[in-house]
């Protein structure tokens, strides 16, 4: 797991008024809100700041956490955090070590798929038959001019005949 460190590209960062506003700013499978909340709560983070690529969560006692889509990153390798009764299987960060981090369950295989949103007037409409794709013609040749060297056009012509 690789994870880029700084700041938002543009060397700005901004806080979150709340995790459900910086969950959903970071457009974060809504499967995953309930469980990293959990996570959160379970460390007592205090504070999120957006930074680009991830939210990092502030803590009372320790590190950071990096929230990104599919992890959140930045436990010690004591840290036991107990989510609906049981421990989470920590995992060793490449890209920041000495900390760990675990996946968000949506992430993990047999994880329910996203259902997929329909709307009344895509259920409602007929499917519209599909056009073929149309294929690249191949580049007609017109020759080259033997006074001026230059192409011909499609009608036989070139720059000295005008």
């Amino acid at each position: 797991m690789n994870e880029v460190q700084g700041p938002t590209p543009a060397g700005t960062s901004r806080p979150y008024r709340s995790l459900a506003e910086a969950l959903r700013a970071h457009r974060i499978p809504e499967e995953n809100h309930d469980f990293i909340v959990a996570v959160t709560a379970a460390v007592g983070t205090t504070a999120y700041i957006d930074r680009g690529r991830y939210i990092e969560a502030l803590r009372r006692d320790g590190a950071a956490l990096h929230i990104g889509r599919t992890y959140t990153n930045g436990f010690t390798e004591d840290e036991q955090v107990l989510v609906g009764g049981r421990a989470l299987p920590l995992l060793p960060s490449e890209g920041r070590a000495p900390y760990f981090y675990v996946n968000h369950p949506s992430t993990l295989p047999g994880a329910p798929a996203r259902p997929k949103r329909t709307t009344a007037a895509r259920a409602s409409a007929p499917a519209a038959p599909r056009t073929p794709k149309a294929t690249p013609r191949e580049e007609r040749d017109y020759g080259v001019c033997d006074v001026c060297f230059m192409v011909k056009n499609a009608a036989g012509k070139c720059g000295c005949d005008d």
